[in-house]
């Protein structure tokens, strides 16, 4: 009995002594070698010789031992909310701990998964499988998790596994209106160092291709519900791709095969062979493999609540459920029979206790499969071999490279989508339209002032509420965004400098629509400089606007949600605006509100560009009883109480006299703090300042690590 657990739990050889190493190179050395390994692995300079390591070794072993991971049940519940970067695994129903409020995850599971090989983590909804790859990626805090994760022997340190590492993650998140081959192109773009040539990364791309099987696709746009685009396995297959253009050493994917057919799975699963094949250690989870997808795997570990009930080859099953007292009927789907144990088992009043009892007994047994090279030896055995072309261990590129295919990225994949800015500019010309129409040729009585104001102040709260379409962009984005500059990609700050520079564009055209549909047909005052100005102020109400939408896209993850506090916000800065009431009347205890309204500044730009003259009248003697009970008397009567009005005052007033001009209407509207060009400055400050808020909820707020 003991011979035969050895053989089910040693299923290779021990690797070969390890070689000679001819000289010392530190990892950035050989990472700086890279260039040359993408088009033609041929050797290195003689001053940078690599180890001439056996091909029979095992150049990397990651094993874990006796990784523990534990939450508070409220934490529990929150993560379930948190992120789709995890999988239904994250709450499984897991051993409950000493402390009552607390649920193991993970208990005490070890093992190792090898170069070359596939480690398939299997188990019900629920067991693990999720936090366990997780926990493997350095997805979960190091002080939350009890253990040891080594490659090579040596512990990982999460600087070098981004390096030599990549996480798919089980939703397709990719951009819909790039094609196969640009999908692949922008991540060479982000993943592969500046110092290789343009030709080699592309060469690189079109091995990818060939690699995944996309031949046929690569000029496919991926497409989503509103664009036909490649199949559900091809889009799996390009979501693995762009995680592996630098060609990791380990690869982890979390249910890759899940919501496909079995056919596209096992194809999905045929080019994660070939990968590990080409010297990649491959680590997945699998809700229930079919039989030609098993045929494929190396080594599997089934979990049940957080705890290991089998590791070991596919092959080794039958024995071990043999040896347990459960033997598995011939031309059973092996994975299925040990599912359904498992599962039985969990529905018993023992639980799975017995069979967790009888591995550990198999566990026992020491493992003697550990490679000999050390992590830098073998890091430069697979670079000579033309592995790992990844070239920084901080960022590949520098920023202006990266804000430049940021930026060209979100271009490319809004062009082809024009019926979103033409919704939006659509809405724009309406409002427009409207507001032109309603106010149409506004004369300067009175009651001219009146609709003025009352024009201005719908018109700059517009150009506010329309900016609430930026709140979906990166909402539909965010999840792109974590994946990719979880594992160094790009910086936060390009991703915030590019979103700004790609959204400036149409602004200035929506500022110019609504300027040249409204300005003109209202008879706003100023001329050709008074329009300039008057497209300024639009342009930078939109610019401030869509910075706060996107800062709060930043801080508010639901598309909903983020509508209800866009609106709520907008409604109460509209409120302080001083529109409604002047900066004199607000309570002192509300006046703070006033000063941080969005709609404040350009409010009070227009007032100034339109009344900021000191010839123009407004308010002539006859006009002085408008808007009075006094407005309906005959002119006679009118002239009559100017001419005692004139005695009392002891100035003569007329019906010609001006008696109110545009500096004294901007004194009754209490705007008498700021020149317009100031409140130009401000509202562009607000816009400046949202960005920068939008980065620090970007640093803050997108962790990919479980606490």
């Amino acid at each position: 009995m003991s011979k035969k657990i050895t053989d089910m739990t040693t299923d290779h050889p021990s690797p070969p002594p390890s070689t000679t190493i001819r000289h010392s190179h530190t990892l950035g050395d050989y990472l700086r070698h890279v260039g040359s390994t993408i088009s033609s692995p041929s050797p290195p300079p003689p001053d940078l010789e690599m180890p001439a390591a056996d091909t029979d070794a095992l150049p990397f072993v990651l094993s874990f031992t006796d990784l523990t991971y534990s939450v508070k049940n409220n934490r529990l519940s929150r993560s379930k909310k948190t992120s789709r970067l995890t999988s239904d695994d994250d709450t499984p129903s897991s051993a409950v701990a000493k402390d009552p409020k607390t649920k193991v995850l993970l208990d005490s599971v070890s093992g190792e998964a090898r170069d070359g090989e596939i480690l398939a983590v299997l188990g019900a909804s629920g067991s693990g499988k999720s936090t366990l790859i997780d926990a493997l990626a350095n997805r979960i805090s190091r002080e939350s998790l009890g253990g040891r994760v080594t490659l090579n022997g040596e512990p990982l340190e999460s600087r070098m596994l981004k390096v030599i590492s990549a996480y798919v993650m089980q939703d397709d998140l990719l951009f819909p209106m790039l094609t196969v081959e640009e999908t692949l192109l922008f991540s060479a773009e982000f993943r592969l160092p500046r110092s290789l040539s343009s030709s080699k990364k592309k060469a690189r791309v079109q091995t990818l291709i060939d690699q995944l099987g996309l031949r046929s696709a690569a000029k496919t746009i991926i497409g989503d519900e509103g664009h036909r685009g490649v199949s559900g396995g091809e889009r799996r297959r390009v979501s693995i791709g762009i995680d592996i253009i630098h060609d990791p050493i380990i690869l982890f994917l979390d249910e890759p095969t899940s919501g496909l057919d079995s056919t596209s799975a096992f194809m999905v699963v045929k080019v994660l062979q070939r990968i590990a094949k080409s010297g990649s250690i491959v680590v997945l989870s699998v809700h229930q493999p079919s039989y030609r997808i098993l045929s494929l795997l190396d080594r599997l570990i089934f979990l049940s609540r957080g705890q290991t009930v089998y590791y070991g080859s596919p092959e080794s099953l039958p024995s071990f459920f043999s040896a347990f007292g459960r033997p598995m009927p011939e031309n059973e789907n092996r994975t299925e029979y040990a599912l359904d144990v498992i599962r039985d088992l969990e529905g018993s009043p023992g639980g799975t206790k017995a069979l967790v009892d009888f591995y550990k007994s198999i566990r026992d047994v020491p493992e003697t499969h550990v490679t000999n090279l050390s992590l830098k030896d073998a890091i430069s055995v697979s670079i000579s071999r033309g592995k790992l072309v990844s070239g920084s261990a901080t960022f590949a590129n520098p920023i202006w490279v990266e804000i430049g295919t940021l930026t060209k990225r979100s271009a490319t994949n809004t062009r082809r989508m024009p019926e979103l800015f033409l919704m939006r500019l659509g809405a724009v010309l309406v409002t427009g339209f409207i507001l032109a129409t309603v106010f149409w040729r506004l004369d300067n009585s009175p009651k001219g002032v009146q609709e003025r104001l009352g024009f201005f102040a719908f018109a700059m709260s517009t150009t506010f509420y329309t900016c609430a379409d930026a709140l979906p962009v990166f909402l539909h984005e965010r999840y792109i965004f974590m994946r990719e500059t979880a594992y160094n990609a790009y910086r936060r700050s390009s991703y915030v400098l590019s979103n700004a520079i790609v959204a400036v564009p149409s602004l200035v055209f929506l500022s110019a629509a609504f300027a040249f549909t409204t300005f003109f047909a209202v008879g706003l005052a100023g001329g050709i400089k008074g329009f300039i100005y008057f497209f300024l102020i639009i342009l930078a109400s939109f610019w401030a606007g869509s910075s706060f939408v996107t800062f709060l896209s930043g801080v508010v993850s639901h598309v909903m949600l983020g509508y209800t506090v866009v609106v709520a916000i907008l409604a109460y800065f509209l409120l302080f605006s001083g529109f409604f009431i002047n900066r004199d009347r607000i309570p002192p205890y509300w006046i703070w509100f006033h000063y941080i309204s969005l709609v404040k500044y350009p409010y009070e730009a227009v007032l100034q560009n339109e009344f900021g003259s000191t010839t123009k009248c407004f308010v002539t003697g006859s006009q002085i009883f408008d808007n009075t009970p006094l407005g309906n008397l005959s002119p006679t009567m009118k002239e009559g109480l100017l001419k005692g009005l004139s005695a009392s005052l002891g100035v003569n007033i007329t019906a010609s006299t001006c008696v109110t001009r545009g500096t004294d209407i901007l004194k009754q509207q209490g705007i008498t703090d700021l020149s317009k060009w100031d409140c130009l400055w401000i509202t562009i400050a607000w816009g400046f300042l949202f960005r920068i808020l939008f980065y620090f909820a970007l640093l803050l707020g997108s962790k990919n690590k479980r606490r």
